[in-house]
């Protein structure tokens, strides 16, 4: 049960990952690629969560995937708030 709810995260956070990529493709704002990386990354690590045989999910490989995750969506945040406005 347990590898089946992780493939779900894993496939939700891979959809979410498509819908910002699309998003990127249409405004071409960085925001958004970043925000596709974080989450495809972070299916990655679910995937690899439920494939191993981890004994439990407090292991540290599986902290550092999700650390670079959110070092990710950090880094977004910052770099769109660094940049100028644009003018309308």
């Amino acid at each position: 049960m347990n590898s089946m709810l992780l493939g779900a995260i894993a496939m939700a956070c891979l959809v979410v990952a498509l819908f910002f990529l699309r998003f990127w493709k249409q405004t071409k704002e960085r925001l958004f690629l970043f925000f596709a990386m974080a989450f495809f990354v972070e299916a990655i690590g679910r995937a690899m969560l439920g494939a191993l045989t981890i004994s439990a999910e407090h292991e540290p490989l599986i902290y550092l995937v999700r650390l670079g995750t959110y070092v990710l969506i950090l880094i977004a945040i910052v770099d769109y708030n660094r940049k100028p406005p644009r003018a309308p």
